[in-house]
C-alpha cells in the first residue's frame, strides 16, 4: 500500500517538474500529471537502458532526473503529433 502510495507521489512531483521546463500551457490535472510522471519514469528507464546498454527490460524505473526527463520527452512527443 505504502509502495503504491510512494509512486503516485513521485509521478506527481515528477509531472510537476517536467511540466514547468517544458514552454507553453498544458491542461492537466492531477491524474494526468501523476500518470505523465509515471509514465515519464518507465520512459526514462527505457532510454537509459538504450543509451547505456543496461538490460533490455523494457518496464525499467528510473530516478527524478530520469523520470523528469522521459516526462518531457512524453510532453514534447504529445505535442508533436497534436499539430
Amino acid at each position: 500500500m505504502f509502495n503504491l502510495c510512494g509512486w503516485v507521489i513521485f509521478g506527481f512531483f515528477a509531472g510537476l517538474i517536467a511540466r514547468a521546463l517544458m514552454p507553453g500551457r498544458q491542461s492537466m490535472g492531477f491524474l494526468a500529471t501523476t500518470a505523465l510522471g509515471v509514465a515519464g519514469s518507465f520512459t526514462g528507464g527505457f532510454l537509459a537502458s538504450v543509451i547505456w546498454g543496461g538490460s533490455w527490460r523494457f518496464f525499467t524505473s528510473s530516478g527524478l532526473i530520469g523520470s523528469v526527463l522521459g516526462a518531457v520527452v512524453l510532453l514534447a512527443l504529445g505535442r508533436a503529433l497534436s499539430k
